[in-house]
C-alpha cells in the first residue's frame, strides 16, 4: 500500500475527528485507501485523557498519532475467521462439518458455519468471570465450550461472543496450535501487520480505555483487553483481544477486497463475502464478516466489514475501490458515550467522497 496523491486531501477527515474529541471519544484515528493508496489519513485527541470514571484528568495525557495502537474489540472477530477458513484452505477443517470432532459432546448440528454467522443457538455472551471468579483462564475456556444451546439452531441471527470463543477454541485444538499463534502464522504475518496481535508488549503506544476497579492497577485499563471475557481468558479469545495500529487494520481490509493474498485464496475470500442467508439481522452476514451494516457503512451500503465495542470500525466496498478504518477508544473512561454511530458514518461518507 502507497501513499498516493491525495494523501494530503485531509482537512475534511480532521474535522470529523475534531468535532468528535473528546465529546464522543477522547482519542480517533481514521485511515480511507483509495485504490490501493492512501487518500486520507488524521489523528486527534489524547491516548489517555482521564484517570478514572470521575474524571479526573489524567496528570500526563499522551496524543494520538497515526501510528497509536488500539484495543480492535470485535473486529478481532476477522482474524479469528481469516485464520479458521486459512486452515480450511489446508484441509484441517470443515466448515461444514460437526464441530463436535473436536468438542466431543457439543450439539452435532453446530458447525464453523454456524459459528461464523451467529446461527448456532448461543446466548450473546456468558460472564464466564462472574460465573467462575477462582478458576484460571483453561478452566474458564473449558466451561465455555460447554456453554448448552439456548436457541434454534441454523437461525435466526443472534450475535454472540460465545460462537465465537469457540470457534477460536476449535481451531487451536484442531491446528495443535494457540490461537494467538495462528493469528500470526497465519494472518498478521503474511500480511506484514508488525503492529497487531494479542496482549501488546508496549503499553505506551496503547490508547486506554474503561475503569475498571475490579482489576489490579490504579486508573483506567490500557494495554490490556477491555473486554471481560477475552480477559478472563488470559487475553486471547476468538472474540476479542486483538490490539492494532489504522494502517495495520487498513492492511487486513485492502487484502480481503483484493483477494486475500497472501493470507487466503481469492475463493476462499469470495465464499467469506458471500451472503450466507442469514436472517433475523438488519444486514446481510457472510462468513465472520456484516454486508451492508447501518451501524458501520453510512452511504456505503454496499459494504463489508466490523465494528468493536471499543469505538471501533472496519469497512471496505470492493465496488468503490475504498476501504476506511476508524480507531477510537469510546468507552474511555466509561461505555455508553453517545455519537459512535454518527462519527463512523461521517468517516465512511467521507470515503465514499474521496472515491468519487
Amino acid at each position: 500500500m502507497t501513499y498516493g496523491g491525495k494523501a494530503t486531501m485531509s482537512d475534511r477527515l480532521d474535522a470529523i475527528l475534531a468535532d468528535a474529541v473528546p465529546g464522543v471519544c477522547p482519542a480517533a484515528v481514521a485511515m480511507i485507501a483509495v485504490d490501493g493508496a492512501v487518500a486520507a489519513a488524521s489523528a486527534a485527541g489524547e491516548l489517555v485523557r482521564y484517570q478514572d470514571a470521575g474524571l479526573t484528568l489524567a496528570e500526563q495525557r499522551p496524543p494520538a498519532s497515526r501510528g497509536s495502537v488500539f484495543d480492535l474489540a470485535s473486529i478481532s472477530k476477522l482474524f479469528t475467521t481469516a485464520a479458521i477458513l486459512s486452515l480450511a484452505e489446508d484441509g484441517v477443517l470443515g466448515l461444514d462439518e460437526p464441530v463436535a470432532a473436536w468438542l466431543p459432546g457439543t450439539d452435532p448440528r453446530i458447525t464453523l458455519r454456524r459459528l461464523l454467522t451467529h446461527t448456532a443457538g448461543f446466548r450473546p455472551t456468558r460472564r464466564i468471570d462472574l460465573e467462575l471468579p477462582d478458576a484460571d483462564p483453561a478452566a474458564r475456556l473449558a466451561a465455555m465450550t460447554r456453554t448448552p444451546v439456548t436457541g434454534p439452531v441454523g437461525g435466526p441471527y443472534v450475535y454472540s461472543d460465545v460462537g465465537l470463543v469457540m470457534a477460536g477454541r476449535v481451531a487451536e485444538l484442531a491446528s495443535g496450535a494457540s490461537l494467538d499463534g495462528l493469528v500470526r502464522a497465519r494472518v498478521t504475518g503474511p500480511l506484514g501487520l508488525a503492529a497487531t496481535g494479542y496482549r501488546p508488549a508496549d503499553p505506551s503506544r496503547v490508547a486506554a480505555t474503561e475503569w475498571k476497579p475490579e482489576r489490579p492497577g490504579p486508573g483506567c485499563v490500557r494495554g490490556e483487553v477491555h473486554d471481560e471475557t477475552a480477559y478472563a481468558l488470559g487475553g486471547v479469545a476468538g472474540h476479542a483481544g486483538v490490539f492494532g495500529t489504522a494502517r495495520d487494520v487498513l492492511k487486513l481490509g485492502e487484502a480481503l477486497r483484493l483477494g486475500g493474498g497472501p493470507a487466503l485464496r481469492p475463493e476462499t475470500v469470495a465464499e467469506m463475502l458471500r451472503d450466507q442467508g442469514v436472517t433475523g439481522a438488519p444486514f446481510r452476514h457472510g462468513l465472520g464478516v456484516r454486508i451492508g451494516d447501518p451501524g458501520i457503512c453510512g452511504p456505503l451500503d454496499d459494504a463489508f466489514g466490523h465494528s468493536g465495542f471499543t469505538g471501533t470500525s472496519l469497512v471496505v466496498s470492493p465496488s468503490r475501490r475504498v476501504t476506511a478504518v476508524l480507531l477510537t477508544n469510546a468507552v474511555h473512561p466509561v461505555r455508553g458515550r453517545p455519537g459512535i454511530r454518527e462519527l463512523r458514518a461521517a468517516v465512511a461518507a467521507e470515503a465514499l467522497r474521496l472515491a468519487s
